[in-house]
């Protein structure tokens, strides 16, 4: 899980480079293209490829929608702002699939844990700070809406787990992104330049080993033990920035990360204690 998180930022960090030459819907497009041959190859060599087409569409297609929607207004949003900034937003997502699990999975979320789901989102408003000297602007607000695009595309892959292998799942998402993104993206699509083949090399190889390494570690561990790891993705895009942009975070953007961490954590703890209690006994009859 720890090494899922760190190439993935290095995916986010290729496709923020990227956002500086290409229109957001493009690099979205490009994501999914440039993931798909590796995907395919990952496919073949472990449940072959006939797995791949023996999938539930319906929960497919919405997925591929959000996350058409999720990338490219990630990938908008990450173009004007640090990715210790768009990270902080991001780590509301957690909350947010669990407060959607209630309407569309039927599942029971109590006091405690919507009081974690409400302090979150005020770590995240603590981030944007509508009213001050914040990043309340557009590109903090696309990646507000990509989050909650994230999070409904995590719902439908809480249903599709139960159908469909993990390689299928990752095979139709890329490609779903990679022909809607790229149909969108074609009226305005911008040249190639090679310098940038670099770039794409990187968001591929990342993009996949990272899409494995999360499929393996939620096979071998229990998710409410891995999930937190995905918070050590403020490490990395903090030292992603200070490298590559030569920027900070403010201390209004630690402490709304902060709030939105712990938040997050103790959600996590609470599920697990939640799903961990024994089943109440059936009443005896006197």
């Amino acid at each position: 899980m720890l090494f899922a998180v760190a190439v993935l930022c290095v995916m986010d960090a290729c496709m923020k480079q990227l956002a500086g030459h290409y229109p957001p819907m493009q690099v979205a497009a490009l994501r999914g293209m440039v993931g798909l041959p590796l995907v395919v190859a990952w496919a073949a060599a472990t449940t072959g490829l006939k797995p791949l087409f023996r999938v539930h569409w319906p929960l497919h297609l919405l997925r591929g929608v959000l996350g058409v929607l999720f990338l490219s207004c990630f990938v908008a949003g990450l173009r004007e702002l640090p990715m210790s900034t768009a990270y902080a937003i991001t780590f509301v997502g957690p909350l947010l699939v669990t407060a959607m699990a209630v309407p569309l999975l039927r599942e029971h979320v109590g006091p405690r844990r919507w009081t974690a789901i409400a302090v979150g989102i005020v770590g995240v408003l603590v981030v944007l700070r509508p009213g001050g000297e914040g990043v309340l602007t557009s590109a903090g607000l696309l990646v507000l809406f990509a989050t909650v695009c994230y999070a409904g595309s995590v719902v439908t892959v809480r249903m599709l787990a139960q159908r469909d292998s993990a390689q299928a799942l990752v095979f139709w998402f890329l490609g779903m992104v990679a022909v809607g993104a790229g149909l969108l993206a074609w009226p305005g699509w911008v040249p190639l330049r090679a310098a940038d083949a670099w770039l794409l090399g990187g968001i591929a190889v990342s993009g996949t080993l990272g899409q494995i390494a999360l499929t393996h570690a939620f096979r071998l561990g229990e998710a409410s033990l891995i999930a937190p790891l995905e918070y050590t993705a403020l490490v990395w895009v903090v030292l992603l920035d200070l490298v590559l942009w030569q920027a900070l975070p403010d201390g209004m953007t630690w402490l709304g990360a902060a709030i939105v961490v712990v938040s997050g954590l103790y959600l996590m703890r609470r599920e697990r204690v939640v799903r961990t209690r024994p089943a109440p006994a059936p009443a005896q009859d006197t």
